[in-house]
């Protein structure tokens, strides 16, 4: 898809992509490799340099800031996360500038959205027919958010997707439950927290299939107006997966079990004391069915098996780097 200009001539879309995290930073490397002109997006606009995109640097919880972040863009990605302990008071302020900015400019808007709308299913296949049931403040908050983005595609204001991904892993996360506190112990032999009851299944959905689903649902004026669950393989139990982790790093792993909410790793109290009314998520199994998205537009999760090969090379590299 590309864009006329007023002389005739046309140019690849500007997909600006507001936040320059693992997720961000994943999609804008999908998107230049789709040919899209992108600009990432964040407080400070520096960081490695990525091949066909440009930094910029914009505070998007403010209006202004907002605007000029998606000034000129064909299509808006918000991917912005922040510390946890300001989610309930910034991430709305991040959607009510962002919409404004987007409605203003006429740009399409792709969120990438988490699974706490649903709250608890007690084991249930979450499909995006799955009712909201959220009870803690974040999940519903989370829920809030959404309603907002739907309703305003509804209102005609703003073109909007959202694309719902599970605990995601993969090069460049590192802040994960499955991340920088698992693979560099299981590389060197230290201790692995295992979160919550390890022997239930639980979904977890790869950072690069979260870009390709978020730039595969941008490219789609079919997409739009609903929610969309990103491609993630079936869910296995964490123990089979840390198995799967051990055999590839080819050392055996020490798993610490963490049943309760306290801090470990890089998830210091400050954290913990906020993710506790989320701890669910690891004593029930999470499950997550992504065929909708397989089934439309044929996107189809990374093997397993793949993708935690190419997260422990990453892991191995920066850790050698280092």
């Amino acid at each position: 898809m590309t864009t006329t200009l007023e002389s005739g001539l046309t140019r690849a879309p500007l997909h600006a992509v507001l936040g320059a995290g693992p997720a961000g930073t994943a999609l804008a490397r999908e998107l230049t490799g789709r040919g899209h002109e992108v600009r990432l997006v964040d407080r400070r606009g520096a960081g490695p340099a990525i091949e066909g995109a440009s930094r910029f640097a914009a505070d998007v919880s403010t209006v202004e800031g907002a605007r000029a972040a998606v000034a000129g863009a064909d299509v808006v990605h918000h991917c912005v996360n922040v510390a946890y302990h300001l989610q309930l008071e910034v991430m709305p302020l991040v959607q009510r500038a962002v919409l404004a900015a987007v409605e203003e400019t006429g740009a399409r808007l792709v969120v990438l959205d988490t699974l706490y709308p649903y709250g608890e299913t007690h084991g249930e296949v979450m499909t995006e027919d799955t009712p909201w049931r959220a009870t803690t403040r974040k999940g519903l908050m989370r829920a809030e958010l959404d309603r907002l983005y739907l309703d305003a595609h509804t209102e005609g204001r703003v073109r909007v997707v959202l694309g719902r991904s599970a605990d995601f892993f993969g090069p460049g996360v590192l802040n994960s439950t499955l991340g920088g506190a698992v693979f560099p112990a299981a590389l060197t032999g230290g201790e692995v927290p295992g979160i919550g009851d390890i022997d239930l299944p639980h979904s977890y959905t790869y950072i690069r299939d979260v870009a390709g689903g978020l730039a595969t649902l941008a490219e789609h004026p079919d997409a739009y107006g609903r929610v969309w669950h990103l491609p993630t393989a079936d869910a296995l139990t964490t123990r089979q997966v840390f198995a799967m982790i051990a055999e590839r790093a080819g050392r055996p792993m020490k798993i610490r079990e963490i049943r309760e909410p306290r801090p470990f790793g890089p998830f210091d109290d400050v954290f913990m004391a906020e993710y506790a009314e989320m701890f669910y998520q690891h004593t029930e199994g999470q499950i997550v069915d992504s065929s909708a998205v397989r089934e439309k537009y044929g996107l189809a999760p990374t093997p397993l098996a793949d993708a935690l090969d190419e997260t422990l090379a990453w892991f191995g590299a920066l850790a050698a780097a280092r």
